[in-house]
C-alpha cells in the first residue's frame, strides 16, 4: 500500500494592496502590530518601556541634528515594493513637502533605517537587514538593546551589506546622506 505525498503547507502571498483591503474590510484591526515582509504578514512585538525609550531618544536626537534637512519617521511603513512593506523604528527622509502624504516612502526616499531590538534582534538582523539591503537602502544601524551594541550597516548589496561596523563610542555618529551633520547618541 502507498501513502499519499506529503506537501508542505501552502502558504498564501500577499500583496501591498491586498493588506490595506484587509485592513478596510476589519480582517486587519486599526490596532493590530503587523507588518507585511515578502508577501506574509507578520506579527510585530509589543513594544516594552526600553525599546520606547531607546526608540524615543534616537527620534528627539535624529530630529535635533537634521532639522529640516530631512524627516524622522518614527514607526510608519516604507513600500519597498509590492510585497513589503515593514515598519522600521526610524526612518530617516528626503525631505518632501507634503511629508509623504500622498505616499508612503519607497526606498529612493530613505537614507537610514534603525531597528532598536531587544526580543527581536534575530529577526531584525536576519530577516529585515537583508531585505533592506536588498531594495538599496544606503545604511541600517541596528542597536542591540539586549547585549549593548550599536551597529551599523553600509553598503547594501543583494544579500546583505557589505560593511558591518560595531561602535564603541556613540559621541559622534555621521548621519548618512547629510554632508557634515553628526549625532551624539552617548545617552543611549
Amino acid at each position: 500500500m502507498s501513502s499519499p505525498i506529503q506537501q508542505p503547507p501552502r502558504r498564501h502571498s500577499y500583496s501591498v494592496d491586498d493588506y490595506y483591503r484587509m485592513a478596510e474590510t476589519g480582517i486587519l484591526r486599526a490596532g493590530d502590530r503587523v507588518e507585511l515582509i515578502e508577501g506574509e504578514i507578520i506579527d510585530m512585538a509589543p513594544i516594552g518601556s526600553r525599546h520606547a525609550a531607546a526608540v524615543n531618544r534616537i527620534g528627539n536626537t535624529l530630529k535635533l541634528g537634521v532639522d529640516t534637512q530631512a524627516i524622522v519617521a518614527i514607526q510608519n511603513p516604507v513600500r519597498l515594493d509590492r510585497y513589503s512593506e515593514p515598519q522600521p523604528d526610524i526612518a530617516l527622509l528626503h525631505p518632501r513637502e507634503d511629508f509623504y502624504a500622498t505616499a508612503h516612502p519607497g526606498p529612493a526616499d530613505v537614507l537610514l533605517i534603525i531597528e532598536a531590538a531587544d526580543s527581536t534582534l534575530r529577526y531584525d538582523r536576519d530577516t529585515k537587514l537583508p531585505l533592506y539591503a536588498r531594495y538599496g537602502i544606503p545604511e541600517v544601524w541596528l542597536v542591540d538593546l539586549d547585549n549593548d551594541h550599536f551597529m551599523i550597516h553600509r553598503e547594501p548589496q543583494a544579500t546583505g551589506y557589505a560593511q558591518r561596523l560595531t561602535l564603541e563610542s556613540l559621541a559622534r555618529i555621521e548621519v548618512p546622506g547629510l554632508a557634515g551633520v553628526t549625532v551624539d547618541l552617548s545617552g543611549l
